[in-house]
């Protein structure tokens, strides 16, 4: 059983005065477990390219849903693009990654910057082939995965920063590389990397950009299994079963709340030592027990992590936060965020006779909504997220 998974990625900034964006990325997940991540430039900027973008994206997407072939939708695309009579480009570029079981990657590119493939650490000049469809260039590759690849799609927008700014000529393809070497030494997520590309891009620009500007990661690692208990069982009888699913199961684990601290540490007969060390002043300290990887308080912890998560599909302005600070919230947002690919979550729904306070803006539906609502993120990332209820 192939225990690679791939973690993809993406992040985009408007052309300076637009309202949207030219570039657009759609992923699509097969029946199969194979993924195909389509990027598309329309051509200029604003409206028009959003929608010339977001037609080609979805085009391909919709044609590889219905089962036809890479071939197919490839030449279709290609037919069906106009070529711009003033500029001789077509009106939309795009770049294809098809993840095949997480054991291959076809790559397909139209007119976008070339894909950048690191490979141990470093960049891969990996073949590609030429051909000709309807008078259009089209590279081709097949890529065997291996563990610790990545892949970084662009749109023209990331080597044309700071043209006449920064740099005469833009940033030039071997200088993006040497960049990206180096963050990826960092360990960094899929997401964080596009981030950190598109953010430099940004800066280049001078916060101004001339073009929009997309960046599409794709990071092969293996599968890493996390646990999460939060909340005591409604039945007292069910603590020992509870207790017992969640500590068999391989991977770290992960306990919020002061109740289910109590309970885990008495069923592993273990202290539990409290911390009064605040690395936050708005996030209750951690705790420990022997053999638990991280314990911490409930709600007021659960309900950061939800916020750091939301942000992190969107925008991702907070991952200097939860990746610099040492409170529970971002600790949990590491681990979660950067570790695992596989989450499950041990959730009690034991009412909390402190959270009946009327004075309290917490409760009982509150409570469950943290765990939907971070499970939703989570499966948004690309996590597989499973949720029992005691």
């Amino acid at each position: 059983m192939n225990d690679l998974c791939c973690d993809i990625g993406f992040r985009s900034i408007n052309h300076a005065g637009e309202q949207l964006c030219g570039d657009h990325v759609d992923v699509v997940e097969q029946d199969d477990g194979s993924t195909v991540l389509v990027l598309a430039d329309g051509l200029g900027s604003g409206v028009k390219a959003s929608i010339l973008s977001t037609l080609t994206s979805k085009i391909i997407s919709t044609m590889l849903a219905a089962g036809l072939t890479l071939d197919e939708c490839v030449k279709t695309i290609a037919q069906t693009l106009p070529v711009c009579s003033v500029r001789g480009v077509a009106y939309s570029t795009f770049t294809i990654i098809h993840l095949i079981q997480n054991r291959s990657a076809e790559i397909i590119q139209y007119d976008n910057p070339h894909v950048i493939i690191l490979r141990d650490d470093s960049n891969w000049d990996y073949p590609k082939t030429e051909s000709i469809i309807e008078g259009k260039k089209i590279y081709r590759s097949m890529i065997r995965l291996q563990e610790n690849d990545v892949f970084i799609a662009m749109s023209d927008g990331c080597p044309h920063a700071g043209i006449g700014i920064s740099y005469n000529f833009g940033w030039k393809r071997e200088d993006i590389i040497s960049f990206m070497e180096a963050m990826n030494l960092c360990g960094y997520t899929a997401k964080t990397l596009s981030t950190v590309l598109i953010d430099e891009v940004n800066r280049l620009y001078g916060g101004e950009p001339g073009d929009d500007a997309t960046a599409c990661v794709v990071k092969v690692r293996k599968r890493v299994p996390m646990n999460i208990l939060f909340g005591p069982p409604s039945n007292r009888d069910d603590g020992e079963r509870m207790m017992s699913l969640f500590f068999s199961k391989e991977g770290k684990h992960i306990i919020c709340g002061g109740t289910t601290s109590t309970i885990a540490a008495k069923y592993l007969n273990r202290p539990l030592v409290a911390s009064l060390d605040f690395e936050s002043s708005d996030i209750p300290p951690i705790a420990s027990i022997e053999g638990v990887d991280l314990v911490t308080e409930g709600v007021i912890t659960v309900n950061r992590v939800v916020e750091y998560a939301k942000d992190y599909v969107e925008e991702n302005r907070r991952y200097d936060e939860w990746c610099n600070k040492k409170d529970g919230a971002a600790r949990i947002s590491r681990l979660l965020f950067e570790e695992a690919t596989d989450i499950s979550f041990y959730v009690g729904r034991a009412v909390n006779p402190a959270h009946q306070n009327p004075d309290l803006p917490i409760n009982f539906n509150i409570k469950m909504n943290l765990v939907q609502e971070l499970s939703k993120s989570l499966i948004r990332m690309g996590k597989r997220v499973k949720v029992s209820y005691f």
